[in-house]
């Protein structure tokens, strides 16, 4: 279909509101003073027909407002990434900017974020509602993201969460494949409260400090809620736990990077030493220097070749995991109120506005120079480079070049010490301003609701970097000294010396500020519509339909340094862009059967969504499901689901990202000096030497937007049932006990995605096939040069699995009450194929680039009642996991070479405890306290992880036993 140039376009979302659940609200939110007659009919997520009996037509879970005080976190993100649905996702242990991208996808690196990933999807497929409204996706200065930073919105104004684990495109339109979250905010409060929060690492950092304020206010026709609140998470450094301080965890730095303070310098010379580089013996031996300075040395007044040099090998590597962060700093202040007013018993209006800043930063190891031939960065400034024999430092008397017939410099790496790490700082403005009318009238005998909405939002990011390079700069500083005095500001460049031997004059010539911008807009309006139209054979025939409207803007703006590409790294353009859409949908309920030999009822629910998409034109979502009340104790329920989600802003016209990942080169021997694994045929045809080794396992890969790709599509099932035995109701050892089972299926055809870049380098060693090598490029030398990884419509994933679920409630006794919710998922098939066939390695229990997909992932807890005294055992489990050695890491311990090459991430089991005691104070006073992994476990080692020896999406950081209190007074 021909998009159209104009879109208007609707939807109405008012999807999750209020699902009255049991023990769903807050104990502290009292009721408004006047509770309108109609108007707060049940509305659950999954639906938009306001219907109590149809609550538990779709898995929805719910977290209280007292689920999220008993997990003793502070982020919304972090709190939904433990829900065992969930899968791998970016949060604050994520030492992000700098270092890598996480999962390569075109719209940059989410810095400081904390995003929700259902069903290992993807965050991006996973729509993220606040009161029913979409919320603007994030914006980290990296690029113009697809996903949701829950990080923008304060846990302090949430009264709850609910999840829809549900494909729900039908109902909500876009990014719905994987499920929904819906964050409810507190409206009814009245008075007012002050949370404090202290909490730190039994290590004695990460400290943790936040207050909360909330206030509100009822009268017969409106109530007001404002609150308030402030977060500040300190950092834990790498060095200090003993996993992440080196980069392969049991290995030295043999492992680390070959740009070392005191530099390394390859190059070719006749003073230097014959080196049979192959087996060809028809093959003169090259004279190559493969040299670095003697570690611990400084040469203030010069070096001279060859006395003060010795070979390089993997002693003098640089460990440049000591410098990371295990736990980023962040400080989060935020500000929310809401209003609402009843025009009378049948009409209401509301209004509601949010404000949050977050300032994050990220912390990485000075940054390394690598020139020459095989500098593997992309950036021409690097690779084509003359260090003059007149540079006033340069020991060896000769030019050396990677440039013109008989190039000499192979790789010349150095890591200015001298310059400090590189740090990252971002500050993220959010903003929320949304209103809109809800009313009923009655039509005979029947009632029927309607809603208005509109809503503006808008997240603007502003990242800082000190500690990285001017390449061009660098360029000049290093050639020609006349040039270089001809150039304002220019100071020749000393790189030979060791540690000390970089002046600031020196690094004030290289050493620039670099600051980059994004930001999001999302426009929304939306009209709803529902009520039972008439009655049919077994009850009426209900219905909810509606438009919607969205506005989507997105840019990112790199430092006019990164736009002409002299920063130290890949080139990065503007990115900008908008498209708007109109829906419109409808969704019956249909009652088949009434109370009878059949059971209590059977409904058939049909959903249909069209949207009209200024980017790709039109398409059309259905959604059938069917609920069966078998009896009062007993339902079975089933959905089917077709869905999509349109290509982003980022995805569609984002420029090339860059993400450091760890990869083997085939053709190459590894850092730790194993042989190549690839065809050596297949590896000369693409250019590499024999004998050519790899001199960094971190490869720069970039990935970038793609105009044409075309919307994800999928389709998703559901089946299960919910028990709850009258036997177990009120007896002897059980007041309720409910069983809830849910086997679902999600097909994803077409995803947005780049093809695994391991994956895709093992493909083209094997086979040579353009498809995959197109992209690639190698130095002279063999090195990668460039590497890139577009964006494309990836061929398929499918995922399945189960959902079983527990919740017990125990009879009260002298000893107290107590309560079991045992909530498990089981994940049987996660299968990703590439659009030529290409078996992706993400499958349940494996352990791949950074995320897990655990086949069992368990929550339980025990929660216990008595008096004024509150308590909490909570047991998260994740089992095991395997992952493949990669060359760099074979000579590991915890790799298992002899069998087959793996590493075992063995199962793991965390224990988390809170007692609370209740002080009749004012309106009350709640002091609670607690211990996160009490146990002190830390996490299995990961060798494939990028940064900190363990995988940061899945499991507590190492050294991770975190205590806190909580002091709660209402006034």
């Amino acid at each position: 279909m021909k998009p159209s140039r104009r879109h208007v376009l609707a939807k109405a979302i008012q999807l999750s509101l209020l699902v009255a659940l049991p023990g769903v609200a807050a104990a502290q939110d009292a009721a408004p003073a006047k509770d309108p007659t109609t108007l707060d009919s049940v509305q659950v997520t999954g639906t938009r027909i306001k219907k109590a009996e149809i609550e538990s037509q779709v898995p929805v879970q719910t977290l209280s407002r007292d689920d999220i005080e008993r997990t003793g976190l502070t982020s919304l993100g972090d709190i939904v990434q433990e829900l065992t649905g969930a899968g791998s996702a970016l949060n604050t242990k994520f030492n992000s900017s700098g270092n890598f991208g996480f999962s390569p996808n075109g719209d940059g690196i989410g810095a400081g974020s904390a995003q929700v990933d259902l069903r290992h999807l993807g965050p991006k497929r996973v729509l993220v509602l606040v009161d029913g409204m979409r919320w603007v996706n994030e914006s980290s200065a990296s690029g113009v993201g697809a996903a949701t930073d829950l990080n923008t919105i304060p846990l302090a104004i949430v009264e709850r969460i609910e999840v829809l684990e549900d494909g729900a495109s039908s109902l909500y339109g876009s990014d719905a494949i994987a499920g929904v979250v819906n964050i409810i905010t507190r409206r009814n409060f009245d008075g007012g409260q002050i949370s404090l929060n202290y909490g730190q690492y039994g290590k004695g950092d990460g400290e943790l400090q936040g207050v909360d304020l909330a206030w509100g206010y009822n009268t017969d026709r409106a109530n007001l809620f404002l609150g308030l609140s402030y977060v500040d998470q300190d950092p834990v450094f790498s060095r200090d736990r003993k996993v992440a301080r080196v980069p392969v965890p049991g290995l030295g730095v043999e492992t680390g990077s070959s740009a070392t303070p005191n530099g390394r310098f390859i190059f070719t010379d006749p003073r230097c030493p014959a080196v049979d580089s192959d087996d060809d013996p028809s093959t003169p031996p090259v004279n190559m220097c493969n040299i670095t300075t003697p570690n611990g040395s400084s040469f203030p007044n010069g070096v001279r070749f060859p006395q003060d040099f010795i070979p390089f090998g993997g002693a003098n590597r640089y460990n440049f995991a000591a410098e990371n962060m295990l736990l980023t700093p962040s400080k989060r202040t935020g500000a929310f109120g809401q209003f609402r007013y009843h025009f009378s018993d049948n009409v209401q209006g509301y209004v509601k506005a949010l404000y949050n800043r977050r300032e994050s930063v990220n912390q990485a190891a000075p940054e390394p120079i690598f020139l020459g031939l095989d500098a593997g960065t992309g950036n021409p400034w690097s690779e084509r480079i003359t260090i003059s024999r007149l540079n006033p430092y340069n020991p060896f008397g000769i030019d050396l070049t990677s440039q013109g017939a008989n190039p000499n410099l192979i790789t010349l790496a150095r890591r200015p010490v001298e310059g400090g790490p590189r740090i990252f700082e971002q500050q993220v403005d959010t903003q929320y301003v949304a209103g809109g009318l809800e009313g009923s009238f009655d039509a005979g005998d029947r009632t029927f609701f309607w809603d208005v909405n509109a809503a503006y939002s808008r997240n603007k990011a502003d990242q800082t970097n000190r500690g990285s390079y001017n390449i061009r700069n660098i360029n000049i500083a290093l050639g020609d000294p006349a040039v270089c005095a001809a150039t304002p500001g220019c100071v020749p460049l000393n790189l030979f010396g060791g540690p000390g031997t970089i002046t600031p004059q020196m690094l004030s010539w290289i050493s620039p500020v670099i600051r980059d911008r994004s930001e999001q807009k999302l426009k929304t309006f939306t009209a709803n519509f529902s009520g039972d139209l008439f009655n049919l054979w077994a009850g009426p025939l209900s219905f909810a339909a509606g438009y919607e409207y969205r506005k989507y803007e997105g840019s990112y703006s790199p430092d006019p340094i990164t736009v002409a590409g002299y920063y130290n790294g890949t080139q990065s353009l503007p990115t900008r862009g908008t498209y708007d859409v109109n829906e419109a949908y409808v969704e019956l309920n249909l009652p088949l059967i009434k109370e009878g030999s059949f059971g209590k009822s059977l409904d058939l629910s049909l959903a249909g969504r069209y949207s009209d998409y200024s980017t790709f034109g039109g398409q059309f979502t259905p959604k059938y499901g069917l609920r069966w009340q078998v009896a009062d104790e007993f339902l079975l329920r089933t959905t089917y689901a077709e869905g999509f989600r349109a290509p982003s802003i980022g995805e569609l016209y984002g420029s090339a990202s860059r993400a450091d990942l760890q990869l083997s080169d085939p053709c190459l021997t590894s850092i730790t000096g194993a042989p190549p694994t690839g065809n050596r045929a297949n590896c000369a045809a693409l250019g590499v030497p024999a004998g050519a080794a790899q001199a960094n396992s971190q490869i720069s890969v970039q990935t970038g937007g793609n105009a044409d790709l075309e919307p994800e599509t999928a389709r998703s099932f559901t089946a299960g049932f919910v028990y709850s035995p009258a036997w177990a109701a009120d007896s002897a050892w059980s007041d309720k006990f409910d069983f809830e089972v849910t086997y679902y299926r999600h097909s994803l055809e077409g995803a947005v995605q780049a093809i695994d870049a391991q994956t895709q380098l093992n493909l083209c060693v094997q086979t040579l096939d353009p498809l995959y090598c197109n992209g690639i490029t190698r130095s002279s030398v063999g090195g990668i040069s460039s590497f890139e990884n577009k964006l494309t419509n990836l061929g398929s994933i499918k995922t399945s699995g189960w959902d079983v679920d527990f919740f017990w409630t125990l009879p009260e006794t002298s000893i107290g009450q107590f309560k079991l919710a045992w909530q498990n998922t089981w994940v049987t098939q996660y299968d990703a194929v590439g659009a030529a066939g290409q078996r992706q390695p993400r499958r349940p229990g494996v352990e791949v680039n950074d995320s897990a997909i655990p086949e069992w992932s368990s929550n339980a807890t025990l929660s216990w009642k008595r008096n004024a005294w509150t308590g909490s055992w909570t047991v998260r489990h994740i089992s095991e996991l395997t992952e493949t050695c990669q060359a760099s890491a074979l000579e590991s311990p915890y790799c298992d070479n002899s069998v087959t090459g793996a590493n075992k991430l063995s199962p793991t089991t965390y224990h988390d405890i809170q007692l609370g005691y209740h002080f009749e104070l004012l309106k009350g006073l709640q002091v609670t306290g607690g211990v996160n992994n009490l146990f002190d476990k830390d996490p299995p080692v990961c060798l494939s992880c990028s940064l900190n020896g363990y995988d940061a999406s899945t499991y507590d950081i190492p050294g991770g036993r975190f205590f806190y209190v909580r002091a709660d007074l209402r006034f």
